[in-house]
């Protein structure tokens, strides 16, 4: 579970992408940009991930972030029943997309959700079910792709694996 409150709670930036997830608070003075509060504690010093698209990232240029790699082996984690519930914010004329996917350590990539435009100008829930085929361990990966609009942007806030996980 990660609330971005204090830090990324294990979650890593991708080195391959062309920019990184901002932990960043409703009250940092960009006016126009982003919710105006986090989820967690619906305040504007709450603490959330956020994308967005600006005059130093090209329209389709991508940030990853990826979960710490959970173990299809550990009987706990039975995927077929396991669950990533997070909040998404996407909100402006022109904000890029939102894709997140599990990665295999092999590589592979399974596409789980895939949103492209405003989605409005609040926090929304959602829950994607966890599948696969084997023993491989694995990474859910939240990808941000830049829209056109400089104050565009995506956020997230409260990234929590279901109890089977």
């Amino acid at each position: 579970r990660c609330n971005f409150e204090f830090d990324l709670c294990g979650w890593m930036q991708d080195k391959n992408d062309d920019f990184d997830w901002n932990l960043r608070t409703s009250s940092t003075p960009k006016l126009g940009t982003g919710p105006a509060t986090d989820h967690t504690l619906q305040e504007p010093s709450g603490h959330y991930i956020f994308v967005k698209s600006s005059f130093s990232q090209l329209p389709g240029q991508k940030a990853r972030i990826s979960s710490p790699v959970l173990s299809k082996r550990n009987k706990s984690c039975k995927v077929h029943e396991g669950e990533i519930i997070f909040y998404y914010h996407m909100y402006g004329a022109h904000v890029g997309s939102l894709i997140v996917y599990q990665r295999t350590k092999l590589k592979r990539k399974r596409i789980l959700l895939n949103l492209t435009g405003n989605q409005g100008n609040f926090w929304q829930r959602m829950a994607l079910t966890l599948a696969g085929n084997g023993n491989e361990d694995f990474q859910v990966v939240f990808e941000g792709i830049a829209g056109n609009g400089p104050k565009d942007g995506i956020a997230l806030d409260d990234l929590t694996f279901s109890k089977e996980c």
